[in-house]
């Protein structure tokens, strides 16, 4: 559906391995992107190399580490340096610290922080989410993603709050942020894709 309508990229995250800590969904995601001509960004669980390996081997163009690359810097290091160009880094926020576990958790570890190492270990992009805002639709935190973006000087995707096209066309404004990731307000009928795709154009 989204394919026929215009989309350039799939977001696509496996929510029983975010909370398990290890993909569960691996057979249903290569499924997806079977079915699928354009490119596959996927997450949840992605906590190991060989995690990440199965879930590209599957045909994903991009894994997505949040947990562990938050924890573990050397993790952050040997995931970037063995998929090069193939992972995108997702820091997800709290009032600026950053969320692990499924977001059931809060560092003492500022977002930009994390953006930072992410660029400086060689991450293709950062994916960054108001986790206050995700699927509320009142609108992204600007502020938030303008710092994360200036602080990873590395393309960025801005990810929570959508509401309108306006918001997209806010995001769209930040220099540095690439991207949006668009749900709740697609499947609620807020704007369709090809309207949201026409915004930003």
């Amino acid at each position: 559906q989204w394919t026929s309508k215009g989309a350039r990229r799939i977001h696509v995250v496996d929510l029983d391995g975010a909370f398990a800590g290890r993909p569960a969904q691996t057979d249903l995601i290569r499924a997806v992107i079977a079915a699928l001509t354009i490119p596959v960004q996927v997450g949840g669980g992605l906590r190991d190399l060989d995690a990440v390996e199965r879930v590209l081997e599957a045909g994903a163009q991009w894994a997505v580490v949040g947990t562990r690359a938050a924890l573990d810097p050397a993790f952050l290091g040997q995931v970037c340096g063995a998929f090069v160009g193939q992972i995108i880094v997702a820091v997800d926020a709290s009032d600026g610290k950053v969320a692990v576990d499924g977001w059931t958790r809060v560092l003492e570890l500022d977002a930009t922080a994390l953006a930072r190492d992410a660029a400086a270990a060689g991450a293709a992009a950062v994916l960054y989410t108001d986790i206050a805002r995700d699927g509320t639709q009142t609108g992204p935190n600007v502020w938030s993603t303008e710092a994360v973006a200036r602080a990873a000087a590395i393309p960025v995707l801005a990810s929570g709050g959508v509401g309108s096209m306006d918001d997209l066309r806010q995001l769209a404004g930040i220099l540095g942020v690439e991207g949006a990731i668009v749900g709740k307000a697609l499947y609620a009928g807020a704007f369709t894709l090809p309207e949201a795709l026409a915004a930003v154009r």
